[in-house]
């Protein structure tokens, strides 16, 4: 067997046993990182694999490549309604929150591990960021139903926290090798970064669409466009100072919101290279690590790591959230337990080896440890602690598939695909449902069979149907045929309240038909004003508070109008209520 033979054998053995792993962590709760991460130890030096790896610069690169690709793909699934709420405390997150949460991890690590001022905050610099691949893979694989308000703070913060790391980390080995003399110098690698970076970004998606809709390719060849696009932009922008990172996440964003046709060619195919990149970047950090040596640095990386969840990151996400006084206590402690570390780290923890520091190798076994730890304590208790402060929220109908049909440019129709599951529908007559404008059931299919569409077509359970619409009308289409509606509407009825009220309903009126005693104050108020007087910021679906003994709960929204409340009897004071 050639060496090339040999290369593709373990490549392939170690492709097809991490794909396999996912099952693993799906039956198990492990996190799939932290699965990876295992088998590229396993399959390194010091394990049965036996493979020598010690390129720094080769890991290094490849973790750019594979973050690239992360974030690319994290924002083309970012919506842009999430930026309504999450954007300024996510920012607020990812540059005060970071610069803390290091500062708080580095002076401990000066005491635990005995280092100077500046190879502790560098240590504190290499770990103080949260992870894009960690977040996007906790939140999106957990079945975690978080409200809108959390979960867009905590995807907007995993994606744009970077440029404030590599910032701290490059001028804290600057500081170490005598590169970097003062703070102008600092604060001026800071604006550009960000600066940058940012206007990069926004223009590069923004000329990406414009290539898109002018250029007819094969349907395969336009994720292969956005790819090769979105690395340049990634180079040239860090070739111009900028931060790589960011401009590629916001060039994604842009264009997975533009919501043009080809984007059903391009998402499916980035989803596995998402899921490759990942796989790859983790195997590869997994085979850096010498085993013998980071447990050497077991006890007091632990002690870090505990001290990063406990302490640094709580500390950061009261300081940088608690201008936005639209977060109760229970979204700010599980906002601060999501502090997942992930490839960055490890990834920053390759700059002082690649710099020459001589304690450079302690600090990446250390950087590499709090990482471990941060995944398996954070990442596999997700869906523990959420349900224990209460921040689920009931998931919305979807259906099963959608696709886009790809007859216009901007705005398409698509293909829904649901499952008659609820008995509120069985037996029902198509001509019978009362569809949004310009949708139709197009076809029905009855176990193998295909049935003709047509108005006199009775529905039943276990019937496919496919119904053609636009995005617009999701929304009612979901509420019509998306899942068991009846079992849907009981979890709804037990987190809202038997009662789901309408908005525009003056509160006088529900305190004379619900028996609520209602101060002066507030009589002549509608019920959408009562819940904004009590709900500071934008309102999101799932906000609640406790007043006159009942628990008063935002049903539905549209933008940052309140168009429902659920209404039930308070049992028990609950910790932000």
């Amino acid at each position: 067997m050639t060496n090339i033979e040999h290369l593709f054998l373990l490549s392939g053995v170690l492709l097809c046993l991490s794909v396999l792993a996912t099952l693993l962590s799906a039956r198990s709760g492990i996190p799939i990182l932290l699965i990876f991460l295992f088998i590229g130890m396993l399959a390194g030096e010091s394990g049965p694999g036996g493979i020598e790896f010690e390129s720094y610069a080769l890991a290094h690169g490849i973790g750019n490549l594979a973050l690239a690709i992360i974030l690319l793909d994290g924002g083309m699934r970012t919506r842009m309604e999430t930026f309504r709420v999450g954007l300024r405390p996510a920012l607020s997150l990812a540059t005060l929150g970071v610069l803390i949460t290091s500062g708080v991890t580095g002076l401990l690590a000066v005491w635990i591990l005995d280092l100077s001022w500046l190879h502790g905050l560098l240590l504190g610099a290499i770990v103080g960021s949260t992870d894009a691949a960690a977040v996007f893979s906790m939140l999106s694989g957990k079945g975690v139903h978080l409200n809108q308000r959390v979960a867009a703070s905590l995807e907007i913060e995993s994606g744009t926290n970077d440029p404030m790391a590599i910032f701290l980390t490059l001028t804290l080995i600057g500081m170490i090798t005598g590169e970097v003399e003062g703070l102008a110098d600092a604060l001026v690698f800071l604006l550009m970064q960000f600066g940058i970076g940012s206007v990069a970004g926004l223009l590069g998606g923004w000329l990406l669409i414009h290539l898109i809709k002018r250029v007819e390719l094969a349907a395969g060849l336009y994720p292969i466009l956005v790819t090769g696009f979105g690395l340049a932009l990634f180079a040239l922008t860090a070739s111009l100072s900028g931060s790589g990172f960011l401009a590629i996440y916001l060039a994604g964003l842009v264009l997975g919101n533009a919501r043009l046709r080809h984007m059903e060619s391009i998402l499916p195919m980035f989803d596995g290279m998402a899921w490759l990149s990942q796989i790859g970047l983790f195997l590869v950090l997994g085979l850096l690590i010498s085993p013998t040596e980071m447990w050497a640095m077991a006890i007091p990386a632990t002690l870090i790591a505990l001290a990063l969840i406990f302490i640094a990151r709580p500390l950061a996400v009261l300081a940088s959230l608690l201008p936005f006084f639209r977060f109760n206590v229970r979204e700010l402690g599980f906002i601060s337990w999501v502090g997942l570390r992930g490839a960055v780290p490890i990834v920053l923890a390759i700059f002082p080896l690649m710099a020459g520091i001589p304690e450079g190798g302690m600090l990446f076994n250390v950087a590499f440890f709090v990482v471990l730890i941060s995944l398996l304590v954070q990442g596999s208790s997700l869906p523990r602690v959420a349900r224990l402060l209460d921040l689920e929220v009931p998931p919305e109908p979807a259906p099963k598939r959608r696709s886009m049909l790809g007859i216009f440019s901007e705005d398409d129709f698509e293909m829904f695909l649901y499952r008659v599951e609820s008995e509120s529908i069985d037996g029902v007559v198509v001509r019978q449902l009362t569809f949004p404008p310009h949708c139709r059931v197009a076809a029905v299919f009855r176990g193998e069979y295909l049935l003709p569409a047509s108005g006199s077509t009775r529905l039943a359970l276990n019937d496919t149907l496919c119904v053609i619409g636009r995005s617009n009308h999701l929304k009612t289409l979901n509420n019509m045929f998306g899942g068991d509606l009846d079992a849907a509407r009981s979890k709804a009825r037990a987190f809202f309240g038997d009662f789901i009220l309408d908005a525009k309903a003056g509160m006088q009126d529900v305190a004379l038909m619900y028996g609520v005693d209602v101060d002066d104050s507030e009589a002549g108020l509608t019920l959408a004003e009562f819940m904004q007087r009590h709900n500071s910021g934008h309102p999101v679906v799932g906000d609640h508070f406790a007043r006159y003994g009942m628990v008063w709960t935002v049903a539905d929204v549209d933008g940052d109008q309140i168009l429902k409340v659920g209404l039930r009897e308070q049992e028990t004071d609950k910790p932000g209520d």
